[in-house]
């Protein structure tokens, strides 16, 4: 295996706006991605989180630090050249969202999950105009037509920066109505996350910690946090 990595060759690190748009220049050279396209940012905080990771970086240089430059360079590379597809693998989220499936059996864990994802649905159907049916067990549920169009909608407005904070929201947690309100700010994003781990944390109650389970989680939940920022970032100046 070799142990090769790409070194720092610059000193400065700037940020020019070009077209109302904003681009990365080390020692006056454009940053690429990997697949060769100028890394062309929709706002002047994204640049910023990605100028500084480029600044942060030692001799060798780490991908896995820098989230920010990783994603920008998702959104051009895969995300642009078919949009509609990534839209649309998204929006299926909307079908089958998980919060609908509910447990037939404990009485706790009905309530739990009641307590839980009722006021995310309520969010949808009052907010996104989109009413979602549950059921118990794990049998397909037909939700309303009017509600998966009005939320694929909202999922194929998105440019492709939102969608790969959105794309990594609704894989990360399993819904697509958490990872809208996440984008909207309408619950808080940590509480959003444990909405999420309802069904994993009663099973952790009942059978115990596990080592890799919680490992896996952790890297879940830094995906998902990160997603919300990358999001924020990707709001046009």
């Amino acid at each position: 295996m070799s142990d090769w990595a790409a070194k720092r060759f610059w000193s400065n690190v700037t940020i020019e706006c070009r077209d109302a748009q904003y681009v990365i220049l080390l020692d006056g050279r454009l940053v690429k991605t990997p697949a060769k396209a100028t890394l062309v940012l929709p706002s002047h905080a994204m640049a910023e989180a990605i100028a500084a990771e480029w600044d942060a970086q030692d001799d060798k240089i780490d991908p896995q630090t820098m989230p920010a430059t990783r994603s920008a360079n998702a959104a051009l590379d895969k995300v642009t050249p078919q949009k509609a597809e990534v839209a649309a693998l998204i929006a299926a989220y909307g079908e089958d969202d998980f919060l609908c499936y509910r447990a037939p059996a404990p009485q706790e864990l009905i309530e739990r999950q009641k307590e839980a994802w009722d006021p995310l649905l309520a969010w949808a159907a009052e907010v996104l105009d989109a009413p979602l049916l549950t059921v118990e067990g794990v049998m397909h549920v037909e939700q309303p037509a009017s509600s998966v169009i009005n939320l694929k909608a909202l999922v194929t407005a998105q440019t492709p920066f939102e969608l790969v904070a959105l794309h990594d929201l609704v894989s990360m947690s399993g819904s697509l109505v958490i990872g809208l309100a996440a984008q909207a700010g309408a619950f808080d994003n940590d509480d959003l996350w444990m909405r999420s781990r309802l069904d994993e944390l009663w099973q952790i109650e009942h059978w115990g910690q596990d080592d890799d389970a919680d490992a896996t989680a952790a890297i879940k939940r830094d995906a998902f946090l990160h997603a919300d920022r990358f999001y924020k970032l990707s709001a046009k100046d």
